[in-house]
């Protein structure tokens, strides 16, 4: 089975994609027509500006991560070809990331390469068999470059612009100020904060410039200044909000408990989490979440289904172990699956 970009009949500007096998039919595919294009050159690109890093265990071992890296691993999964805009260091953890990035037919035109600083990476210790995890400061990806950003996009059409608030702990976030006042595209903000790497105002700032966003119930807390949130008021709440930013589309995680979305037309969709026989490891839960909700905002898929389907791809994930791997088959069971015609 093998994933195709097909321009459909002359004077038509919308691609496709699908699975084709032996019982190809059109209508298979109706519900993945991407951005318009008047030309036949591929669809436009998400971008995904932020951390790549690896999780150190005590015993040595490196796990490959970071939210934005993890989104453009499931991304290319999904056959979407993002550009990821990161930095890593001249060391062997670096190496690590262009290879496996390279196995996985990822674009590495975007990674720059520090001469001095290390490649991310994340410490994790256990206390009374509890893992802690600390962020350690002064990392490659915090210095990622403006110009040699603005290079890695030029010549490229590019859809959207995804990154997290991680990624604005230090000179990075210069970078992703001039990207952002460059190119002008619609931005997708994902929440991930992270004491003592945030502040109120420069999330604020990030969430007033962005056309959507993603938070869980906890940082919809945090953001509002609300020591305690009950659940009964999260809807209400997550409406002022967005009411507040000027936001076409918030989203709020409840771990188990699913998902919300509120829109700019003041309509509230609810989801739950697809039951699996066994939870293995919610680590990149909200990554694999994230990903589908691009591909929903790409595809124009009504907002319900959208949010069905990011649940559905999130629970899957968490059925495994890692946050992601090479497994193309995940990725094309859900499309062949999403491209069937509803009863």
């Amino acid at each position: 089975m093998r994933c195709f970009l097909l321009k459909l009949l002359r004077n038509c500007s919308v691609w496709f994609i699908f699975l084709v096998d032996k019982k190809f039919s059109p209508g298979k595919c109706r519900d993945f027509h991407f951005m318009e294009s008047s030309d036949l050159s591929p669809p436009p690109r998400p971008v995904v500006f932020g951390e790549v890093l690896l999780d150190i265990f005590p015993d040595g071992a490196g796990v490959l991560g970071g939210a934005p890296f993890n989104v453009a691993w499931h991304l290319q999964g999904f056959g979407l070809n993002p550009l990821f805009i990161s930095r890593i260091g001249p060391d062997r953890n670096g190496g690590y990331v262009l290879e496996k990035m390279t196995e996985w037919r990822m674009d590495t035109s975007g990674v720059q390469v520090d001469k001095e600083l290390q490649t991310g990476q994340v410490t994790v210790s256990l206390r009374d068999g509890q893992p802690t995890f600390t962020i350690v400061p002064d990392q490659a990806f915090d210095a990622i470059e403006p110009q040699a950003a603005l290079s890695a996009v030029e010549g490229n059409r590019c859809s959207l612009l995804y990154h997290g608030t991680l990624i604005l702990r230090d000179q990075s976030a210069e970078a992703l100020k001039v990207l952002r006042e460059s190119v002008r595209l619609p931005a997708f903000v994902d929440l991930n904060l992270r004491s003592p790497w945030w502040q109120t105002k420069s999330v604020h700032l990030q969430l007033a410039q962005a056309k959507w966003a993603k938070m869980n119930d906890s940082e919809l807390a945090q953001v509002l200044e609300c020591e305690n949130l009950p659940k009964a008021e999260q809807e209400a709440a997550a409406k002022r909000l967005r009411s507040q930013l000027g936001l076409e589309l918030l989203i709020v995680t409840l771990g188990a408990d699913g998902a919300f979305l509120v829109t700019a037309g003041e309509e509230t969709f609810w989801g739950r989490p697809t039951q699996q026989a066994e939870v293995v490891d919610t680590v990149g839960a909200g990554d694999a979440f994230s990903a589908v909700m691009i591909l929903a905002l790409l595809n124009q898929w009504p907002r319900a289904k959208g949010l069905e389907r990011a649940l559905e791809f999130a629970s899957r994930v968490c059925a495994r172990k890692g946050a992601i791997g090479p497994d193309r088959e995940l990725y094309s069971d859900h499309l062949k699956r999403w491209s069937q015609p509803e009863n």
